[in-house]
C-alpha cells in the first residue's frame, strides 16, 4: 500500500470556498447496528480506585495483564492492578505540559489522551496527547515500556509525531484511539474561544475541529492511510477522517461491530452523540459551527452535506457538556450488551442509547451518579468504568 509520509506538523489554516448544501435528514446515513432492540437493563457504579488527582481517561493495554491505566490531567499515567493503584507512576510527564494544568485550576489544558498500540504486548509502544508548555500546542508522542519494568515507562523515550498550534486555551481535544484498521485516530478540538471565531470547523485546511487518521508504524513521523477521504484534495488536509467538530470529548469504536461513536461538547444549548458505521469511507462532515446539534447556529451554510447526530440533549437542569462512552460488549451486565453508555460532565447524569428493531435511535436516562464525568474506559474484557474527575474510577455492575 502506498502512504503519504508527513513529520510533524505546524496546522496553516487555508480558506476552504463555502458552497450550500441542504442538511441530511436526521435519519440518513444511518444503518442499523448490532445494538439492543430492547430496553437496556439497570446498573450501577462500583468504586474501584480513589484518591486520584483529577483523572481524566481509564484504558487497557491489550497484554492481558489486566492492568489499567488512569491518566491524570496533572501528567501522570498511573497503574491499577489486583485492585490497587500502584504508588509509582508508569509515566510522568508533568515537567512537559502547560503549567497551569499542574494545579488544582480549572483548565483544558494537560495530559489529555493516551492509546497504547494494537502490537503493545510485542512492541512496547503507547501513545499520549498533550499540551505543551511553552505555546501550549497539542503535542502527541510515542513511548515505549521500559525494558526492565512492565510497570514502568522509560520517560527517555520519547518521539514526538505530531505538533498543532493552539490559539486559545480551550478546545484541545485529546482522546486518542486506535480503530480496528490499525490506525490511530486523534480528536482535535475547533481551537477554542467560543462560537469557532477562526472558522476551524468548516474548514478542510486545518486540523482543528477534526478527528485525524494516521498510521504511526513508522520509524519516523507519521503516514497517512491512501485511502483516507481527503488524499489528493489540494485544498483539505490529508490526515483529516471527519471534521465539523466543536471539541469531540471522547469517541470510541465499539469492539464487536467496528462502529464509531463520536460525543460532541456544544456551545450554548446543546449536546450530541454521532454514529460512523463501520464500512464509513469517512469524510463526514458533522457542523459545527453551522449547527449545535440538529439546530442553526451560525447561520452560514455548511461547507457541504451535514451528518446529523443520533442523540442530543439540551442545557435544562444543570447539563452542561458531555462525555462520551462505550457500547457494552462485557459479560458482567449481559442486559446492557450492545447498548452505549455516555454521561454528562455537570451533573452525573449517565444515558443508554440503543437502536429498537426497527433502526430506530432510543435513549433514556440510566442513572444520575453524582459524579464529575471525564471519561469512561473499557478494560480487555468490555467491562466498562466511569470516571469522576474529583478523583475516582467506578465500575459498571448489575443493579441492585
Amino acid at each position: 500500500m502506498r502512504r503519504t509520509v508527513l513529520l510533524t506538523v505546524i496546522v496553516v489554516p487555508v480558506i476552504v470556498a463555502v458552497a450550500l448544501f441542504a442538511f441530511a435528514p436526521f435519519s440518513d446515513n444511518l444503518p442499523v447496528s448490532s445494538a439492543a432492540a430492547q430496553q437496556p437493563a439497570a446498573f450501577q457504579l462500583d468504586e474501584v480506585a480513589s484518591g486520584l488527582s483529577r483523572p481524566l481517561y481509564v484504558t487497557h493495554a491489550g497484554d492481558g495483564s489486566g492492568r489499567l491505566f488512569i491518566l491524570e490531567q496533572g501528567g501522570l499515567i498511573k497503574v491499577w492492578q489486583d485492585g490497587a493503584v500502584l504508588d509509582t507512576p508508569f509515566l510522568d510527564v508533568s515537567e512537559l505540559i502547560s503549567q497551569e494544568a499542574r494545579s488544582a485550576d480549572y483548565t483544558e489544558r494537560g495530559l489529555l489522551g493516551l492509546a497504547f498500540h494494537p502490537d503493545y504486548a510485542t512492541n512496547g509502544q503507547f501513545f499520549i496527547n498533550y499540551t505543551e508548555r511553552e505555546n501550549h500546542g497539542t503535542v502527541v508522542a510515542r513511548y515505549t515500556v521500559s525494558p526492565d519494568d512492565p510497570n514502568r515507562a522509560d520517560p527517555a523515550s520519547e518521539v514526538q509525531l505530531l505538533y498543532v498550534p493552539q490559539p486559545y486555551g480551550n478546545h484541545n481535544g485529546g482522546h486518542m484511539d486506535f480503530g480496528p484498521d490499525g490506525y490511530l485516530y486523534i480528536s482535535l478540538g475547533d481551537g477554542g474561544s467560543g462560537g469557532d471565531p477562526q472558522g476551524n470547523g468548516q474548514n478542510l485546511g486545518t486540523l482543528l475541529g477534526t478527528l485525524l487518521r494516521i498510521d504511526v508504524d513508522t520509524e519516523q513521523g507519521y503516514l497517512v492511510p491512501d485511502d483516507n477521504p481527503f488524499v489528493g484534495n489540494d485544498t483539505a488536509r490529508p490526515e483529516i477522517w471527519a471534521w465539523g467538530l466543536r471539541n469531540a470529548w471522547r469517541f470510541s469504536f465499539d469492539r464487536e461491530t467496528g462502529d464509531l461513536y463520536i460525543a460532541d461538547v456544544g456551545q450554548y444549548s446543546w449536546e450530541e452523540v454521532s454514529f460512523q458505521p463501520a464500512d464509513s469511507p469517512g469524510g463526514e462532515n458533522y457542523g459545527w459551527n453551522a449547527i449545535e446539534g440538529t439546530h442553526d447556529f451560525s447561520g452560514n451554510p455548511p461547507a457541504s452535506d451535514v451528518v446529523m447526530p443520533i442523540f442530543e440533549y439540551g442545557h435544562s437542569n444543570g447539563r452542561c457538556s458531555i462525555t462520551g462512552g462505550y457500547v457494552y460488549r462485557g459479560a458482567e451486565v449481559p442486559g446492557l450488551q450492545g447498548v452505549y453508555l455516555y454521561g454528562d460532565w455537570c451533573t452525573g447524569t449517565i444515558w443508554t442509547g440503543w437502536q429498537d428493531a426497527d433502526g430506530t435511535w432510543q435513549t433514556q436516562v440510566a442513572l444520575e451518579s453524582g459524579r464529575q464525568i471525564s471519561s469512561f474506559g473499557e478494560d480487555e474484557s468490555g467491562e466498562l468504568y466511569v470516571v469522576d474527575h474529583g478523583g475516582a474510577v467506578l465500575k459498571v455492575v448489575p443493579g441492585q
